[in-house]
C-alpha cells in the first residue's frame, strides 16, 4: 500500500456552473465519456451509443435500490408540535434510525403522526424507542409501506431546484426500498435501452445497496486510510453470484453500473474465494493500490473532489488519467454530479 497518498491528491477546483441542477431529458441523452485504461484514450458521445461498446456476454450490474422519502413531517401527539424527521437507516422492518429536528423536544416514547396532507387519514404513526446522540432518535413506524406517501425525497444539498417529477431522482429498475440518495449511474438509463441491451445478449444482473449519507461527505482526514467508513446495508443473491462466477469462468466481462455496485462485489469476492453471496453491511474502502477481483468496466458520474467515490474511480481507472479525465471533462463543459453526465471505463 502507497502510504504517501493524500486525500489532497483527489482535490480539483469545479467552477459551481458545472454542477447539474436539472437532469437531462431524456435520460439517456446525457453525455458519456468512454475512457480507456489500456491506451489512455478518451471518446465523447451520447449515453444511448453506450451499446456499442457492450458485447454479447456482458453482464451488467445494477444496483436497485430505491431512493426513501426521507424526509417527513409530523406533527406530535398532544401539543401538535412540528417535527421534522429525515429516516437514516432501516434497521429491521418499520424500525429506522433518523434524524429528529428539533431532537430535545421530542423526549422517549412520544407519538408523532406523519400525513401526506394536513388533516387527511392516510396517516402513519411513529413512535420514539430510543434516543441517541446529536439529535439521532430510533423510531418504530406502524406502517412502513405508508412511508413513501407521507415522505418527500431529500435532493444533495448542491442541487437548489426543486425536482419536478420525483421519479427522476430514482433509476428505472429501482425495487428495494432503503438509499438515503440515488446510485446516479444508473439514473441514465431508459427502459428501452436495457431492452435493447439484453437484445443485444448483454445479461442484466441486480445486487442491492442502500447508500448512505455518508456516501457524499468529503474525507477530512489527510491519510484516506484514517477516514471512518460508514457501513451502508447490501445484498448479493445467491443467482447473481452464479451469474458472475460463470462469466468470469468464461472469460466475459463484468461491467459494474456505478460506484455503490463495485462496492458490494469488491466485498462479496474479499475472501478470495470468488464471488459469495451474501447480506450484511459492508464498509469497504477502495483507494489506490487495491486490487480489483471481480470487475472489467464501470460506469459513473463525476464525483466531489475528496471524496472516497473519486477514490474508487481512481483505484479503478489509475490516478493519472481520471485526473486527465476530468480536467478533459471541465474543459468540454461535460454536467458534474448527481444529475451530470457519465463516463465509461473500460
Amino acid at each position: 500500500m502507497n502510504h504517501t497518498m493524500n486525500t489532497s491528491d483527489f482535490d480539483y477546483h469545479l467552477p459551481p456552473e458545472f454542477i447539474a441542477q436539472t437532469p437531462t431529458e431524456p435520460r439517456d441523452r446525457s453525455r458519456l465519456m468512454v475512457l480507456s485504461r489500456s491506451d489512455g484514450s478518451m471518446q465523447h458521445r451520447r449515453f444511448f451509443e453506450i451499446e456499442e461498446f457492450l458485447h454479447e456476454g456482458d453482464v451488467l450490474v445494477f444496483n436497485d435500490s430505491r431512493v426513501l422519502p426521507a424526509r417527513l413531517i409530523g406533527r406530535k401527539e398532544g401539543t401538535g408540535g412540528k417535527v421534522e424527521v429525515l429516516l437514516l437507516r432501516r434497521l429491521s422492518p418499520g424500525l429506522w434510525q433518523t434524524l429528529v429536528k428539533p431532537g430535545r423536544r421530542v423526549s422517549l416514547g412520544t407519538r408523532i403522526e406523519f400525513c401526506a396532507e394536513p388533516g387527511s387519514a392516510d396517516g402513519v404513526w411513529g413512535e420514539i424507542v430510543e434516543w441517541e446522540e446529536m439529535g439521532i432518535r430510533v423510531i418504530r413506524f406502524s406502517d412502513e409501506e405508508a412511508l413513501e406517501r407521507v415522505g418527500s425525497v431529500p435532493l444533495p444539498p448542491y442541487i437548489h431546484l426543486s425536482l419536478e417529477d420525483p421519479e427522476r431522482y430514482q433509476t428505472v429498475y429501482s425495487r428495494v426500498m432503503g438509499s438515503a440518495a440515488a446510485p446516479t449511474a444508473g439514473l441514465h438509463f431508459t427502459p428501452e435501452l436495457l431492452h435493447r441491451l439484453e437484445g443485444k445478449g448483454v445479461h442484466l444482473s441486480f445486487v442491492t445497496l442502500h447508500v448512505g449519507l455518508d456516501t457524499f461527505s468529503p474525507v477530512r482526514v489527510e491519510e484516506p486510510t484514517n477516514h471512518p467508513m460508514h457501513k451502508e446495508y447490501c445484498e448479493l443473491p445467491e443467482e447473481t453470484a452464479q451469474e458472475l462466477n460463470q462469466a468470469k469462468a468464461e472469460g466475459r466481462r463484468i461491467i459494474c453500473v456505478g460506484t455503490t455496485t463495485v462496492r458490494v462485489l469488491e466485498q462479496a469476492a474479499s475472501r478470495g474465494k470468488g464471488i459469495e453471496a451474501f447480506q450484511g453491511w459492508s464498509d469497504i474502502l477502495i483507494l489506490p493500490g487495491h486490487r480489483f477481483r471481480t470487475l472489467d468496466g464501470m460506469i459513473t458520474n463525476f464525483h466531489l473532489p475528496r471524496t472516497t467515490l473519486l477514490m474508487l474511480v481512481s483505484a479503478f481507472a489509475g490516478q493519472r488519467l481520471t485526473q486527465r479525465a476530468y480536467q478533459e471533462a471541465i474543459r468540454m463543459g461535460y454536467r458534474f454530479y448527481s444529475f451530470g453526465d457519465a463516463m465509461l471505463i473500460l
